[in-house]
């Protein structure tokens, strides 16, 4: 799997996560077409470990709680965190993309603020 393919599946695990995270429907009610495999399967994880990661993320907020974030914050470092985690990529990697995703889908102000989460969250991790 190449890394552009591996970033649009995080993209698209993001888009199926807000929705989910939104509606509260089942995640794979939200399906449409085909879905890419990576997609789908990261995002059945992490919603599958919701409540771990946010505590993860809470715990690296300082006084941020993960249900305080906005949606697509919440979200980007669920995947972001659930990558730290499994160690399936470098810790840098994971942290990047889940900047790219907060800056493109949220603001330069967020892109900061998951980078200072995550950041902690990959010390504790190491």
């Amino acid at each position: 799997m190449t890394v552009q393919s591996r970033r649009s599946g995080r993209r698209t695990a993001l888009f199926l996560l807000y929705q989910w995270d939104l509606t509260g429907q089942p995640l794979a009610s939200l399906y449409e077409g085909d879905v890419d495999e990576f997609a789908r399967d990261l995002a059945e994880q992490v919603a599958a470990r919701a409540e771990e990661l946010d505590a993860l993320v809470s715990g690296a907020a300082d006084g941020w709680p993960a249900d305080r974030l906005g949606v697509v914050e919440r979200n980007v470092l669920r995947i972001a965190t659930l990558e730290l985690l499994d160690r399936r990529v470098p810790h840098e990697v994971a942290i990047a993309e889940a900047v790219g995703l907060a800056k493109r889908y949220a603001s330069d102000e967020a892109g900061r603020l998951v980078n200072g989460i995550l950041g902690k969250i990959a010390r504790e991790a190491a």
